[in-house]
């Protein structure tokens, strides 16, 4: 290894090296290869929902992501990246995100900026974070995702400001979610190859997922987070894919009071007529005593919509993503506002060249499609098996690839 192949970042005081070299070294030379974290700040009586996503790519050296505030579908969305190496610490710009206590408070910030949204947040769990089965899925031999990823339910505290609107952020009102992922992930085009140049996969690569439902909720005392993913015939089972886990999750009284080990789960849900738009979820669930537990979620505003927020080829103005380099070194930021408060609606990317223009976002749809988002705002109801009902909000993720028999979707 050169000389000046890695260098050390005050990271290296710890003792946390899982490597006989610095931290900032990656084994692994995959484009592929990130980590990084999400945050959702929201209120259901608002209709107000923040979110903010920060993930490192250390082979381009890069760290990107965005925030975004979607007000009963009305979105802003900032997307920022610079170079990682020369500043190891989790800022880009006027985003910062500080590590107050591991596992349980962070403090997420925005400084003001030509967007207008800016916003200072205590972000603190209200229960322990939940560690997902390990994922990993290969295509003919070569790993192509090999992540750990955690999740956990919050509650906030701070401020939120627009240009036209500011919000208090108290605790009572405002529940939060998050999750934390490092690894081998999905290849994000333009940095991964045409699939056109690779060979199809092969028959015995195991089923293919084609819903997929995560959860961060918090309702009175209780709060949790589980997640479901299912065949086109609604089998929950083992697949190939980046989620990969049938079935999984936990749901917390207090922080410590109780814990309850979700074993399986079967759902209802409702779409607006004629889309795949979730209007309402009821989730039927058994407990590993046996138990069953019982949520209702009334989905509050329109979704968010991911197709901005970066990651994707054509969501930056130049075509390229927060992993790719934007013309600067020390920053590099933009931002839009746009009305998704009826869905479907048609998105046309900014610029798209490369593996991006063969191959659509990479995801789910082809280019000038009609697009909805997959994130929701949801009202939930908790049925718990003693009788008591409480009542909170929740981040709800669901998608649904291609044809899924249960609702009728080819």
């Amino acid at each position: 290894m050169g000389e000046n192949a890695v260098k050390l970042s005050q990271y290296d005081e710890f003792p946390v090296h899982q490597t006989p070299y610095p931290v900032t070294y990656i084994p692994s030379t995959d484009y592929a290869w990130d980590e990084g974290y999400w945050f959702g700040v929201f209120n259901a009586d608002e209709k107000v929902f923040l979110g903010t996503y920060l993930r490192i790519n250390p082979n381009t050296d890069m760290i990107g992501g965005c925030v975004l505030l979607n007000v009963a579908g009305h979105q802003t969305t900032i997307r920022f990246n610079r170079c990682w190496r020369r500043n190891v610490a989790l800022e880009v710009g006027p985003f910062r995100v500080t590590i107050v206590e591991p596992l349980k408070r962070i403090r997420i910030e925005l400084a003001e900026n030509d967007s207008g949204v800016s916003f200072d947040i205590m972000w603190e769990g209200t229960s322990p974070a939940f560690l997902e089965d390990h994922h990993i899925a290969t295509h003919r031999g070569r790993r192509t995702t090999d992540q750990s990823r955690y999740s956990q339910p919050g509650k906030c505290t701070g401020w939120i400001k627009s240009s036209e609107r500011s919000w208090e952020v108290e605790p009572e009102g405002w529940s939060g979610s998050r999750d934390h992922s490092w690894g081998l992930y999905a290849s994000r085009p333009p940095l991964s190859p045409l699939p056109t140049l690779l060979p199809p996969m092969e028959d015995d690569e195991g089923p293919k997922r084609a819903m997929r439902f995560w959860n961060c909720f918090r309702t009175g005392e209780y709060s949790g987070f589980y997640h479901v993913h299912e065949t086109a015939e609604g089998v929950q089972g083992k697949m190939n894919d980046v989620f990969g886990t049938p079935f999984g999750g936990r749901i917390f009284k207090g922080w410590d009071e109780e814990e309850v080990e979700l074993v399986s789960g079967r759902h209802e849900m409702e779409f607006t007529e004629g889309t795949r738009i979730l209007k309402r979820a009821t989730f039927f669930l058994a407990d590993k005593d046996g138990r069953e537990w019982k949520q209702v979620f009334d989905i509050e505003t329109p979704p968010w919509v991911v197709q901005p927020m970066g990651a994707f080829p054509g969501s930056w103005y130049d075509g390229g993503t927060f992993f790719t380099y934007h013309g600067s070194e020390e920053l590099a930021l933009e931002w839009e506002a746009a009305d998704y408060s009826v869905q479907p609606f048609q998105y046309t990317p900014h610029s798209v060249s490369g593996a991006g223009a063969s191959e659509g976002f990479n995801t789910g749809t082809s280019v000038g499609s009609m697009v909805h988002g997959p994130e929701y705002l949801a009202r939930v109801t908790t049925y718990a098996p003693d009788g008591t009902v409480s009542r909170g909000s929740s981040q709800v993720e669901l998608f649904i690839n291609g044809r899924y028999d249960p609702y009728g979707f080819q």
